[in-house]
């Protein structure tokens, strides 16, 4: 086993500190960028204020649904009941008026299907698929899971179970410790600070507690119905009519969410944890909701820095300096406000060596222009993932439906890659200047304090935590 172990890490060293292969000579240029094959979506609002948008698409026999609910996420929990999205959103298919959950699971089998939920910052997307020859009973299906869900006592008392297992792995985990801290110094007490759950949080969670949330979350007029597959919209709509068309709010709304913090006072965090041969590095401050002019040109930059195996950062700090398995640097957007994030998981003697490392790149991109074939290899990484990963028409769905929730228009969804091959070079150094400012940045680190406080002094005062 030694000789294996031995072996392998040679094997894994070779492979780190090996040059990139060269490619062969004489390979035929890329071909030009396809864009993205979207057919003119069908809009109506239903008189309830639920809007439709219908996305007709040759292919399978399938259709997909998403509804989409603004103000339903986690910027809508209270200030002490972090996280309570996640579980309003996964127990809305585990009991309705008519059916529990085993049922809504096997209807959902026999239509060819299945159905889901999911909670973000700013709202919650429900799912659902099937073979078109099923297409009316399963949106019928979907309105049963938004409209009537009951939250069964018994189901709630599972996912409560299930919810502090997984807490309590994740509490292990350094990474977790550094993106709650880095969220707290980088939101304050705004809500988006408030997605990770909590032991008190999770414990209370009660059926009345999530009806109430129901009634004041999902509103109609605060609603999207996404369609894609084999359908025509005139047949979409119909169906949405019947599923949707008498849906009424049962409460009051929820409020707007206000707007996040654009600037903070950086922060300096050392989180101890004793023994720890690593630390975790967490760098950031707020930034951009979706919605600003700076958000296409964000993205760019962010993937020159830090997007991708090939960006910058982890370049320098996995395969030139080898600090790292990984380091990554990037923009994080939601509605009304969103955040810078780096980071990576280093050997305790090169933490500020790594610190060092991450500021040089947000300094070179500041001061110097990307040069035009990285820029070039950039753009098509960007547009190429995007263009594969909106290829399935549950995947456009969803798309449609997340970038609605930001405050993106429909027209977004075509508009992405043609704005991303627009970014020049200037525009990445202008959004490295406004917001990866290594002065700006708060810094989180979760290690062995004794191990690593002298090299943490360059970089300010650290508040330790326990």
């Amino acid at each position: 086993m030694k000789l294996l172990a031995l072996a392998l890490c040679t094997t894994l060293s070779g492979a780190l500190s090996a040059a990139p292969a060269a490619l062969p000579k004489d390979l035929p240029p890329y071909g030009e960028d396809k864009p993205l094959p979207v057919a003119q979506i069908g809009k109506k609002t239903l008189p309830n204020g639920l809007e439709v948008w219908v996305v007709p698409r040759d292919g399978m026999p399938r259709v997909d649904y998403v509804l989409a609910v603004r103000n339903a996420g986690f910027a809508a929990d209270a200030a002490d009941a972090p996280g309570f999205a996640s579980l309003f959103a996964g127990l809305l298919a585990e009991g309705t008026a008519q059916r529990d959950s085993r049922a809504i699971a096997e209807t959902a089998q026999s239509f060819g299907g299945s159905v889901g939920a999911s909670a973000s910052n700013d709202g919650v997307m429900v799912y659902a698929d099937a073979l078109t020859s099923h297409a009316a009973p399963m949106l019928e299906l979907l309105a049963e899971i938004v409209r009537t869900p009951t939250f069964p006592e018994n189901e709630v008392r599972l996912a409560q179970a299930n919810a502090l297992q997984a807490l309590k792995a994740a509490e292990a985990q350094p990474s977790f410790k550094a993106t709650r801290a880095l969220l707290a110094a980088t939101y304050g007490d705004h809500p988006y600070a408030r997605v990770q759950q909590t032991e008190a949080s999770i414990a209370g969670v009660t059926p009345a507690a999530l009806r109430e949330a129901h009634a004041l979350r999902f509103h109609p007029d605060r609603a999207l119905l996404v369609v894609t597959g084999r359908v025509a919209p005139t047949e979409a709509f119909r169906l949405a009519e019947a599923a949707f068309g008498d849906w009424k709010a049962l409460g009051a709304e929820a409020p707007d969410t206000p707007a996040a913090p654009r600037s903070v006072t950086p922060s300096r965090v050392l989180i101890q944890r004793d023994g720890s041969v690593q630390s975790t590095l967490r760098i950031g401050r707020p930034a951009i909701p979706a919605t600003d002019p700076d958000y296409v040109p964000a993205i760019l930059a962010g993937t020159v820095l830090g997007g991708g195996f090939s960006s910058r950062v982890n370049q320098n700090l996995r395969e030139d300096k080898g600090y790292t398995y990984g380091a990554s640097a990037g923009f994080a957007p939601s509605r009304v406000g969103g955040r810078v994030q780096a980071g990576a998981d280093v050997r305790n003697e090169v933490t500020g060596a790594s610190l060092k490392e991450f500021f040089a790149e947000f300094e070179r991109l500041a001061d110097e222009p990307v040069p035009e074939q990285e820029l070039l290899d950039t753009k098509r990484y960007v547009a190429g993932g995007y263009l594969i990963s909106n290829q399935l028409q549950g995947a456009v769905a969803a798309t449609l439906a997340s970038n609605w929730l930001v405050g993106l228009p429909s027209d977004f969804l075509a508009s992405y890659v043609p704005r991303i091959r627009e970014v020049e070079a200037a525009q990445v150094q202008a959004i490295a200047r406004r917001y990866f400012d290594p002065e700006q940045q708060s810094i989180v680190v979760v290690g062995d304090g004794p191990a690593i406080a002298e090299q943490l002094e360059p970089y300010g005062e650290f508040k330790a935590v326990e």
